[in-house]
């Protein structure tokens, strides 16, 4: 009998002399792994910052989430005050208050997440047309935006809203691109 038994576990695999290498959790040996190859995943030559399209669904959740919470304090604030001149109290005030967080939140988010979706797919188009992804794009795509924005609203406040929508693309631009615009500029050597 223990030939038998002796001839079943002898014919199992020996287990490897880098047995100490093999990790216990993950049962794969890391030796495998590229440890000398590049940390990233990134194609060869290829930019290592994300491009107007990537950028976008960050841009756009983000002003979701910012006027969510701007819209959100407006509603606590408006709400507060609200139900303390109409004398609500106990579970009518609680419920008023929650309905104008919820609604001026819910208003604010999706206001702000269709200008960010405007000015993200006006970038991303003006990236593709043109080739290339600059000041301009960023100047041009805000004013669109603020054109198309208040476009239903008549010439006189479309015309405001590109304007205000230049202002800010352009303020943007003066922000973030200090030291390019520097080094442009001829005065700037003095």
């Amino acid at each position: 009998m223990d030939k038998q038994n002796s001839n079943l576990f002898n014919s199992l695999p020996t287990p490897s002399p880098n047995l100490n290498s093999i990790s216990p959790y993950l049962n794969f040996d890391p030796a495998v792994l590229n440890q000398g190859g590049p940390e990233f995943i990134f194609p060869e030559g290829a930019a290592r910052q994300r491009g107007r399209f990537e950028l976008a669904f960050s841009q756009i959740g983000g002003s979701v989430m910012t006027g969510a919470f701007l819209g959100s304090v407006n509603g606590l604030y408006t709400g507060l005050k609200e139900t303390s001149i109409a004398g609500h109290t106990g579970s009518v005030r609680r419920t008023q208050v929650l309905n104008f967080i919820t609604k001026r939140g819910a208003v604010s988010a999706n206001a702000l997440g269709v200008v960010a979706l405007m000015y993200s797919g006006f970038g991303v188009i003006l990236s593709l047309v043109r080739g290339t992804d600059d000041e301009l794009n960023t100047v041009t795509a805000s004013t669109l935006t603020g054109l198309l924005y208040k476009g239903t609203a008549g010439v006189k406040k479309c015309a405001l809203g590109g304007a205000v929508g230049c202002g800010l693309g352009v303020a943007y631009v003066l922000w973030t691109s200090k030291d390019r615009l520097r080094d442009m500029l001829p005065m700037s050597n003095y």
